[in-house]
């Protein structure tokens, strides 16, 4: 018979409570044998310097016998205003703010329409010698408008379509009834002769109504019509060239060589071209890239001819390469070519 005796359940459940506290025990204890691990910081620490402490210093109270002085501070009392009424505190309510705000708004819009305190008289307008101020402002129509109604950007572009001769606009208004019309008008260079009527042109082509007189114009009498120019210019108003600018360059660079009672005149054929005093037609064509060697050319054949006893009735130098002149007796046949050298 076994004398053993079987362990109960209860009793092999504290018997694995005590060997798990041991070891935990144990753990325990070889941590803490264990060196402690040296942490630094990244920063530098700054050595702490303990400030000494001050020295308090004893004091001593002597007795020397002397009188004693007590100044009393003086005392002043303002005299008592009458208490005001407390005014009521307002209490804030947004509906009756907004109600109160468009009344006002309300109020304003009347008065701002109703007196004639904002209605503008007439515009003033500056920049104009050829057209009349009455002129433009018959035009924009502002006289007597309210001036909140005004739209600068729509009496501009009404200028600007009445009036071609005008090289800008500007429309500017100010309370409370001051309108201010800035214009600039294109100066004419040409007087364009064609069909028993005339009209002026500008430096860029620009063809305008003639206002009075203006001097200095070089007249040009057109045989053909001239072919239309081409638009340039990126301003929507700005109407499209009558002539192209490069006849008005070579306009400009033959005019002070037209003779003393002649014309500047334009033909298809010839270009521009005029009726020389000394007999003959000198033609030059329309290009002005190279109208300063036309002129070059044409100047030193005419002084040959005029060398030899030559008298022509015609010289063209429409092309510069290849200059030629007409004799009176000569047939078409028997016309003289010569290529003259630059001078």
């Amino acid at each position: 018979m076994n004398d053993k005796r079987q362990p109960t359940r209860a009793e092999i459940v504290r018997r694995r409570r005590a060997e798990r506290a041991a070891k935990e025990l144990q753990q325990a204890a070889k941590q803490a044998t264990k060196p402690m691990v040296k942490v630094s910081a990244r920063a530098p620490t700054l050595p702490y310097n303990a400030s000494p402490k001050p020295v308090e210093k004893r004091r001593f109270n002597i007795a020397l016998g002397l009188p004693q002085f007590h100044l009393k501070k003086p005392k002043f009392s303002l005299p008592r205003l009458p208490q005001l009424p407390r005014l009521p505190r307002a209490h804030t309510n947004w509906r009756i703010a907004s109600v109160a705000f468009a009344i006002l708004l309300t109020a304003m819009l009347v008065l701002a329409v109703q007196l004639p305190y904002f209605y503008a008289p007439s515009a003033y307008v500056f920049g104009n010698t050829r057209i009349l101020s009455e002129e433009i402002n018959s035009i924009i129509g502002v006289s007597g408008q309210n001036i909140f109604t005004v739209q600068p950007a729509e009496l501009e572009r009404r200028l600007r379509l009445n009036y071609p001769e005008l090289l800008s606009a500007q429309v500017e208004v100010y309370l409370p009834n001051y309108v201010y019309v800035t214009v600039a008008e294109r100066q004419p260079l040409i007087v364009w002769n064609q069909n028993g009527g005339y009209t002026w042109v500008d430096e860029s082509g620009v063809a305008f109504r003639p206002r009075g007189d203006a001097a200095g114009l070089i007249q040009v009498n057109a045989l053909d019509a001239p072919p239309p120019g081409i638009q340039t210019s990126d301003d929507p108003y700005s109407p499209p060239p009558f002539i192209q600018k490069d006849y008005v360059d070579s306009v400009l660079a033959l005019a002070p060589l037209v003779p003393a009672g002649s014309t500047l005149t334009f033909s298809y054929a010839d270009g521009f071209n005029w009726q020389d005093p000394r007999g003959w037609t000198a033609a030059f064509g329309t290009s002005s890239s190279d109208m300063a060697l036309k002129i070059r050319v044409y100047q030193a054949l005419v002084d040959l001819l005029i060398q030899r006893g030559t008298k022509p009735v015609y010289i063209s130098v429409v092309y510069p390469d290849g200059p030629y002149y007409r004799l009176a007796e000569a047939s078409l046949e028997e016309t003289q070519e010569i290529v003259a050298e630059n001078p």
